[in-house]
Parts: structure tokens; sequence; C-alpha cells
């Protein structure tokens, strides 16, 4: 009989958390016409202003193929612009369109939304407190992938609390 104690299990927590604050997510900006991933497309080009396809990959830590879709949607859609990198034309350069400045408001309301909803009754210093223990995890974790390419932190222009 195989057997684990997933209710002992930090993984298992913040894996459930994370899907569950996905959906919430997916179903705030589902009523704006975005996915939770293109919204963090969004929020990157936000932090950066214009980043390549495969920075972004990098950023939102995960594989370069899984990311093309996602762009080729918002392309599809008008959210963000693809262009050739004029110093190398193997790396495609990712900006967002007009069209996300009058909604852009909107998404950073769903956001908040669901961050409320998901924090009622949790007291601010516990709040704080798990980010700084998470962030401890992080480093740790990040410092054993031998090789890896994933950001300790964001590159570029710091984004405020609210449009995250």
């Amino acid at each position: 009989m195989l057997r684990y104690d997933f209710e002992d299990s930090l993984g298992y927590w913040v894996f459930s958390v994370a899907h569950l604050m996905t959906r919430a997510m997916n179903d705030e900006l589902g009523k704006l016409g975005i996915t939770y991933r293109q919204w963090e497309v969004l929020c990157w080009l936000s932090y950066m202003g214009e980043i390549t396809q495969s920075e972004l990959a990098d950023q939102m830590r995960i594989e370069a193929p899984t990311l093309v879709g996602v762009i080729d949607r918002m392309e599809r859609d008008g959210w963000i612009v693809r262009e050739t990198d004029p110093n190398d034309r193997r790396k495609k350069i990712i900006r967002a369109t007009e069209k996300v400045e009058p909604m852009w408001e909107q998404m950073v309301d769903c956001a908040k939304s669901v961050r409320a909803k998901a924090l009622r009754d949790v007291p601010p210093e516990d709040v704080q407190k798990v980010k700084s223990t998470l962030t401890i995890i992080r480093g740790n974790l990040l410092s054993e992938l031998p090789g890896h390419n994933i950001p300790a932190e964001p590159v570029g222009q710091k984004q405020t609390s609210e449009t995250r």
C-alpha cells in the first residue's frame, strides 16, 4: 500500500493554494476575455516594458514551447505584438498593445479581488511571514539547481504590489 501524508507536505499546500488562486484568477479575468497565463505575460510586460520570448519563458519559469501557444493567442487577440529583434533576427521581442491600457485597471481590480478573497481573515503579519518564509525556501531550492537559468529576482523596473 502506497502511503504519504499529504497534509504534512508543504509542497501539497503550496501547490493546492496556487492551483486555487489560478482558478479564481481565471474566473475573474475570464470576464475580461483573458486567462491568468495571459495576465501573467502582461504583468511581466508591465514590469519590463518589452522582453524576448525566451527571457519571458525564463521569468515565467516555463518552457519556451509552452509559452508559444499563449503568445500566439495573445497576438491573434490583439493583446501583444511580436517583432523580430533588429540586433538578432532569431529573437522575437514582445510588447503590449494599446488594447491593454484601457483594460489594465480592470485586470488589476480582478487580481485585487482574488487576493482580498484569499486573504480574508488572515492577519497582515501572517501574510508577511508566509512571504518571507517562501522567499527563503525559494532561494534554498534555486541554489540547488545545477546550471539553472531562473532569475532569483525579476529584472527590470520595480512593479507596485497593486499590479501583482
